[in-house]
């Protein structure tokens, strides 16, 4: 054989075939291809080896001394190329890179802390970064490989990214555990309006949020007093004043000093999830991120 790039790989698996089986119709069916297919397959490996390579004998075909001189070195070729088409495999122990994880400040709560205490006892040596996706392209982002996963709800991605929900969401209504309104044990419509709330908003500056919305619906509405940029600031409000505020329960369940009870309307919950781009989807260390995540930072 003068020019390798002539050679058909696929001529390589019917030559390993015929050496396996010593019959053509046997090759045939290892290969899932019919008889005169693999016929014609091995007319054009004689001619690329310049040798008959097997000869006709009663029970299948022999092969000459130039096909069992190629057995070994086929073998070790078809075997690379498998390997090659492999996914890269990894330990998580030796694993060491920085995963980017786009998300505001409560899923860094609820969904980030389990999430790297799990990933750090299986990864010692992986770093993790946490971004405030409000002043970010995250599309971009995770087009160019910047960003590894995307912490959201549903209606904010574009249809072009993979998703998983991590958890549904619901909220409450919480307050210092002193407040005048824990000793009723159940709050009615008329003093939830009555209190002075205090609003979360991201992006900062909004005093109207989805509490507002089901208020409406019942043509009431709400004092909300004080906005402010992170549910982190809740307690430190909230203790020290009478303020109330309707939050995200796996968000404010762990604070101290404060109590929840179930709001006096329903307000409409919502869904966590993790969103990812196609080209992070097959790898395996992002296949592992993402599962550690879903099974400790979500349910």
């Amino acid at each position: 054989m003068d020019n390798i790039s002539s050679l058909d790989f696929n001529l390589l698996k019917v030559m390993n075939a015929l050496l396996d089986e010593r019959n053509v119709t046997r090759a045939a069916r290892t290969l899932s291809l019919t008889q005169p297919a693999v016929s014609i397959m091995l007319g054009r490996l004689r001619e690329q080896f310049k040798d008959p390579l097997f000869i006709r004998a009663p029970h299948g075909v022999v092969p000459t001394d130039r096909a069992l001189s190629l057995a070994e070195p086929i073998k070790k070729i078809l075997s690379d190329i498998h390997m090659l088409m492999q996914p890269p495999q990894f330990n998580p122990v030796d694993l060491e890179m920085t995963f980017n994880i786009a998300a505001n400040d409560n899923d860094m709560l609820v969904t980030g802390v389990p999430f790297v205490m799990a990933l750090k006892q299986q990864a010692p040596h992986v770093n993790v970064a946490f971004l405030s996706y409000h002043q970010l392209d995250v599309q971009l982002m995770l087009e160019r490989g910047e960003l590894d996963v995307l912490l959201t709800s549903p209606e904010n991605i574009s249809d072009f990214l993979y998703q998983r929900v991590l958890y549904q969401e619901r909220y409450v209504c919480v307050m210092r555990k002193d407040h005048p309104l824990v000793s009723l044990g159940k709050i009615s419509l008329e003093n939830f309006c009555a209190y002075e709330h205090v609003l979360v908003s991201h992006h900062g500056g909004q005093f109207c949020g989805v509490t507002d919305e089901a208020l409406k619906q019942l043509g009431l509405s709400r004092k909300v007093a004080l906005s402010v940029t992170s549910f982190l600031l809740l307690p430190c409000v909230l203790e020290k004043s009478d303020f109330i505020a309707v939050a995200p329960e796996r968000v404010v369940k762990n604070f101290k000093n404060i109590i929840l009870i179930d709001p006096p309307i329903e307000v409409k919950g919502y869904t966590k999830i993790m969103a990812w781009h196609e080209r992070n989807h097959k790898d395996p260390r992002q296949q592992w991120l993402r599962q550690v995540m879903w099974q400790n930072g979500g349910n």
